[in-house]
């Protein structure tokens, strides 16, 4: 019974109209078509109520409905927020995002009780499409060779010890961050934040672990002036 009546409210509005011409003995017969009928039925011993209203179907059904999401990624942000209009405060891009999730899960994997510079790294690498880790890879820094240098210099974590569930960020990783935000925020074009600009970020924080691990792997200042170059082209994509 249930299953019936479903199957009649999701009738198009002119099967509906129609059933309600057929005559005083139908079910859903109304002289005034726009006046709502209620149907009911039983489900499980209990009465069910479907309210039909013919003018409702038809603005309903009478098109395709589709549903559009606007998803915001933000990043933590240890500045106050830019005195400028909302339209133009950057956004991050999807890679950075997922690549700062994987920083946090890469730091509790490696039993860290923070999510440093190298974890910011180390989450770029294991996203693994983003424009900066493809450069990356181009010059041998590679996810297995930063992760050994960053246990060189950091040490391993505790084995019993459980990490946080979202590591905080350190002074350094944060700074890192704001300097990727602000940078683009500087630029006054209108693309996202990337990857690219987090690793300049790291590279900014020239005590953190994170810039140590990079430098020690070969990374240098004429590598981020390239980098540099790259992203302030205004066709640049972080495909």
């Amino acid at each position: 019974m249930a299953v019936q009546a479903l199957s009649t409210v999701a009738a198009t509005s002119k099967s509906i109209n129609q059933l309600n011409c057929r005559g005083p003995d139908s079910f859903l017969w109304t002289k005034n078509p726009l006046e709502p009928k209620n149907l009911q039925c039983q489900w499980f011993g209990a009465p069910i109520k479907f309210s039909l209203q013919s003018k409702n179907f038809k603005q309903v059904l009478s098109k395709q409905c589709t549903i559009r999401a606007n998803v915001s990624f933000v990043l933590p942000r240890g500045k106050p927020e830019p005195t400028v209009p909302i339209e133009k405060i950057p956004k991050w891009s999807a890679k950075a995002v997922k690549s700062f999730t994987m920083a946090e899960l890469e730091a509790r994997k490696l039993k860290y009780a923070t999510t440093g510079t190298e974890a910011l790294i180390l989450g770029i690498l294991i996203e693994g499409t983003n424009f900066a880790s493809k450069y990356l890879r181009a010059n041998s820094i590679t996810l297995l060779k930063f992760r050994e240098e960053t246990i060189k210099i950091l040490g391993k974590g505790d084995f019993y010890y459980c990490s946080p569930k979202e590591p905080p960020l350190t002074e350094d990783a944060q700074k890192a961050l704001d300097w990727a935000f602000d940078e683009k925020l500087k630029s006054g074009d209108s693309g996202e934040i990337t990857t690219t600009h987090v690793l300049l970020g790291v590279w900014s924080q020239q005590v953190s672990p994170g810039y140590k691990v990079l430098a020690a792997l070969g990374f240098n200042d004429e590598k981020a002036k390239e980098l540099e170059n790259v992203i302030s082209d205004p066709g640049f994509v972080d495909d």
